[in-house]
């Protein structure tokens, strides 16, 4: 995602967009983590047998190919903004897309392992998008018990560690937040809770005045939810000491943890 300075204007952020999400049984990605040997079930059994889970991976690794239908405008209830963005990427070149699609996967494998059945906006397997409000209404047609958009910041050097975004009580056009608030919230709290503990990383040094958390209005994906929804953002590309942790594969699988330890926090609460 691309930083919204405090109190400035805003930037464009992560997209969803119409289109069939990718749920369990779908062909993944060659590079796709998959449950079994790495991932096995927990000793206690799976404990979310039943319950479905969105991963939303911010942006889509051919956006940049599509920049005339990623531009055009959506309606996310209380203004219209870009069908989605390409996203940030790090100095060295790798991409919050990449980064997204490699985080997801691996929470996806990770909560397979736990019982639950997984939904992606997007695997690799469409050629842009989907848009943002496409992104949220994968969730709601999923009937997601818990959904989550994984990004990374575009924010500048010296500007370091994670924030989860929770949305704000938003009633206008088709949005209406009011039953997801107080959820959301939970949700959030509890997967900053465990990226923190999980990952090692520190809650961001400028969103959110050290809490780690950021209530924003002006995200199609969070608008139009009637599910519980966050995203997170899991460390900012543009600071070289986060981004040498994005580039990481272990530290990836970390934040693949850390974000199924959270979601599983919340439900089994």
């Amino acid at each position: 995602m691309l930083w919204r300075p405090p109190g400035g204007g805003l930037f464009p952020a992560a997209g969803a967009a119409s289109g069939s999400p990718s749920a369990d049984g779908d062909a993944a990605g060659d590079d796709a983590p998959t449950a079994g040997a790495d991932h096995p079930a927990p000793a206690g059994g799976p404990r979310l047998k039943g319950r479905t889970v969105l991963l939303d991976p911010g942006h889509n690794p051919r956006n940049r190919d599509h920049t005339q239908e990623i531009a055009r405008p959506v309606d996310i209830g209380n203004d219209h903004k870009e069908c989605d963005t390409t996203g940030t990427a790090t100095d060295g070149g790798y991409a919050e897309a990449e980064f997204t699609l490699d985080v997801a996967r691996r929470a996806r494998a990770l909560l397979r392992a736990e019982g639950a059945r997984v939904v992606l906006t997007q695997d690799g397997d469409r050629p842009y998008g989907p848009c943002v409000d496409g992104r949220a209404a994968a969730g709601n047609a999923a009937h997601a018990d818990a959904a989550v958009s994984v990004h990374a910041d575009g924010s500048v050097a010296g500007n370091r560690g994670f924030h989860v975004i929770l949305p704000a009580r938003v009633t206008a056009g088709a949005a209406d937040t009011s039953r997801i608030v107080g959820p959301s919230r939970d949700l959030g709290e509890r997967l900053a809770n465990r990226f923190a503990a999980v990952t090692g990383s520190a809650r961001s040094n400028y969103v959110g005045h050290g809490t780690g958390l950021d209530v924003r209005s002006d995200l199609g994906g969070l608008n139009l939810s009637t599910v519980p929804k966050v995203f997170i953002e899991c460390g900012n590309m543009r600071d070289p000491k986060d981004a040498a942790q994005l580039t990481d594969a272990q530290w990836r699988e970390k934040a693949a943890r850390g974000i199924t330890e959270g979601i599983t926090d919340f439900l089994t609460r």
